[in-house]
């Protein structure tokens, strides 16, 4: 994975603007159970109301509440509230009377404070109120004041006489008790105190609370619509730099292969290279465009939400904690199982991708064998185990869903148990709670991602790995550092010398001591048996592979020292299997030349003598061809293999055993016209058929990688044993006479 890190080099500023916003979504998705618990707790319960502290409060109620305050409180109340006539106007240039109508005479108004000031107002009126409760607990108004959520604040100020009486000792033990309480309880107490000094103002409590929770609800709407554009972008910024990771993995895959030599190609099989091109790059993608987002993001909302619930409520962070550590146990004993399946499933989609390529292409010969029954359970039985092992795994992953649903549900049950425990106990509100279940979610569903990213990571690096591999190999068919050109004077020139050839790994070397020189206008010919090497010395020549020892030269040049565009582009080949490319007659016959004319192509398909043919098709030389040329029979893919190799007009051309799928007739046919129409080109013709090679003007005899005999057809005949045991098996005694 980590060799494949510097894909993303070009896509960094993507990835930096996608962490930002992922960033600025996570926080978005944090605030909002926030506002949703002050819509809760203020909006709905605390009608509106933010501070404990009253903006406003009448003479009755300042005197009530500073009554069960220590000095220091109530010299802070006293700096911070200054007494107003309830004609005066505030700094809006609104009465006080039209704010709060059923004020008296005067009122004490709160001085603009900062949040410093006004959380230590709070703290005094909410430890005032929890005093005075606990001086008058177990009366029969209190009861009524708790049980109801209401205090009756005209009761209250009836009592007043009695609060002045009322020992200092007293009440420094009830503020005492009522400091060492829950803050959130004195919180409680407080705001319920400053609703009824508001009702007694003619505050509508009612339409307050409305305003708030319109305020705070279109907060939340605007955090919303943030965190949707955030998530926009990051899927469009994801799904781009994947996308282009993807396209640059393929794109260097692609060239890397096409570099390879015959010898690499030996290690790899097509199928094998066919998943790493598209499945392997395509796990790879899936990761980027899922894990840019989880990666980023499932850590900061695991991270955040923690942090969020423990200041919401640090005394039920055990549930948190516990469903965290039951989701980590079922991912690590899912993983243990899954993870070791990724790479068998990699390796039986490049089994089915062989399997399927060889039952295509083969198709023809599997059913005139009768095999097509056979080849069927061998397909089934691959594709059986990839579909089981694929269940295997979904299956398992299958557990996670329902296993977190469960923990999620199983932890908001606990958090309502307990949290409406604490709610009753006034060490909590219900909005708290609300918003703490939530973050509980919201981590165990980061968690969950994380998970998510156990299962893609451990499939992308068995894929990474694999492409790795691919981009990792060493060619070993390279060009020089220091290119050579071909000699002018010496054109077309062939030679090998004492050319010795053994493939890797093998025992022994394939080809011994090959010596021979193939000259321009002639015909070289090799004839030998089945692996004696004949394939092999064209493979060489075009540099698909390198000598094991000797030489051999081009125009007079080791063709070590000169690139191979160079050397391929003097050389036109012609496989023993012809290959041809989708799309048409004439694309595929300008191929080794775009610049070709149209008369050139129809003569060198005249000299292929596949004019014939051409000829009759609807559209001639732009009639469509197949992939691998299916639509044409064997002999005719053949001679448009020959004429795109003429059309190259080339100095050497290479006949790899080129003329098998040809009847003899248009076998001599096209003989002839090559040797008339060839001109100065060297001619290397590899071939099983004595009468395809007996007018040449130098046959080479191969046996067991060795030459057995050198000459012309009537020199072999005389002189090489071998050569003559080849033509009495083919040619009659008049022949051979």
């Amino acid at each position: 994975m980590v060799k494949l890190a510097k894909y993303l080099k070009p896509f960094t500023t993507s990835v930096i603007l996608a962490i930002l916003f992922l960033f600025g979504q996570a926080m978005c998705d944090l605030n909002l159970p926030n506002f949703m618990s002050e819509i809760v707790n203020n909006g709905i319960q605390q009608n509106g109301i933010q501070n404990v502290a009253p903006n406003a409060i009448s003479e009755s109620g300042y005197k009530l509440m500073t009554t069960f305050m220590t000095a220091d409180e109530k010299q802070l109340v006293n700096e911070n509230y200054v007494l107003k006539s309830s004609n005066d106007k505030n700094s809006n240039g609104k009465s006080y009377k039209s704010i709060y109508q059923k004020a008296e005479k005067n009122l004490y108004i709160k001085k603009a404070v900062n949040k410093k000031i006004e959380d230590k107002l709070g703290n005094a009126f909410g430890a005032s109120t929890w005093t005075f409760f606990k001086i008058i607990q177990g009366k029969e108004n209190h009861q009524k004041s708790t049980k109801s959520n209401h205090v009756d604040i005209k009761k209250l100020y009836q009592l007043q006489p009695i609060f002045d009486k009322l020992p200092e000792t007293t009440i420094l033990n009830a503020h005492n008790k009522a400091v060492s309480s829950d803050k959130t309880l004195l919180r409680q107490s407080g705001i319920m105190m400053t609703k009824a000094f508001y009702s007694e103002l003619g505050v509508n409590l009612q339409k307050m609370g409305n305003m708030y929770i319109l305020k705070i609800g279109l907060i939340m709407i605007a955090i919303a619509l943030l965190g949707g554009v955030a998530t926009v972008l990051v899927s469009f910024l994801s799904s781009r730099i994947s996308a282009g990771v993807a396209r640059n993995l393929r794109k260097d895959i692609f060239k890397k292969i096409e570099s390879f030599s015959n010898n690499e190609f030996d290690k790899f099989s097509t199928a094998s290279l066919i998943t790493r091109c598209t499945n392997d790059v395509m796990q790879i993608q899936t990761l980027l465009m899922m894990g840019i987002r989880m990666l980023c993001y499932a850590p900061i909302m695991g991270i955040g939400g923690i942090i969020m619930a423990i200041n919401k409520s640090s005394s039920m962070s055990w549930i948190i904690a516990l469903a965290v550590i039951v989701l980590l146990s079922l991912i690590t004993i899912i993983m243990t199982v899954a993870i070791p399946k990724f790479k068998t499933i990699q390796k039986l989609i490049d089994r089915l991708n062989l399997v399927s390529r060889e039952n295509l292409t083969g198709l023809m010969v599997i059913r005139a064998f009768g095999n097509a029954s056979h080849e069927k359970r061998r397909f089934e039985e691959v594709n059986g185990d990839l579909t089981k092992t694929n269940l295997f795994v979904n299956r398992m992953m299958t557990l996670m869903m329902p296993a977190m649903m469960l923990i999620m549900n199983g932890s908001s049950l606990l958090i309502i148990w307990v949290g409406a425990h604490q709610i009753a106990k006034s060490d909590m509100q219900v909005g708290d709670m609300m918003a703490f279940m939530q973050y509980a979610i919201q981590i165990i569903t980061a968690f969950l991602m994380i998970s998510i990213m156990f299962i893609l990571v451990p499939r992308a690096a068995v894929s990474a790995t694999r492409i790795s591999e691919v981009l990792s190999t060493n060619v070993s068919i390279i060009d020089p550092e220091k290119v050579k050109s071909f000699k002018s004077d010496k054109q077309g020139i062939v030679e090998l010398k004492n050319v010795h050839f053994r493939y890797e790994g093998a025992e022994k070397d394939v080809l011994n001591d090959i010596s021979f020189t193939a000259k321009p206008g002639q015909t070289t010919a090799i004839i030998g048996p089945t692996g004696s090497g004949k394939t092999t010395i064209v493979n060489l020549i075009l540099r698909f592979y390198d000598v094991s020892k000797g030489n051999i030269l081009v125009d007079g040049v080791d063709i070590r020292e000169v690139k191979q565009k160079d050397l391929r582009s003097k050389i036109g080949y012609v496989p023993q299997k012809g290959l041809l490319l989708s799309g048409t007659i004439a694309s595929n016959l300008k191929y080794g030349n775009k610049t070709i004319s149209d008369d050139e192509m129809e003569k060198a398909a005249e000299i292929a003598q596949a004019t014939e043919f051409i000829s009759k098709k609807e559209n001639e030389f732009n009639a469509e061809i197949a992939q691998g040329g299916e639509n044409v029979s064997g002999g005719q893919k053949q001679r448009l293999s020959i004429a795109r190799a003429l059309a190259k007009s080339p100095e050497i051309l290479l006949f790899d055993d080129s003329f098998s799928a040809l009847d003899f007739k248009t076998d001599s046919a096209l003989r002839k016209a090559l040797n008339e129409n060839i001109g100065n080109s060297t001619m290397i013709v590899i071939a099983q058929r004595v009468s395809t090679i007996m007018n040449a003007d130098h046959i080479i005899v191969l046996d067991n990688g060795r030459i057995v005999g050198q000459g012309t057809h009537k020199e072999l005949l005389r002189n090489c044993h071998e050569y003559l045991e080849i033509a009495s098996s083919q040619l009659s005694k008049e022949e051979l006479a």
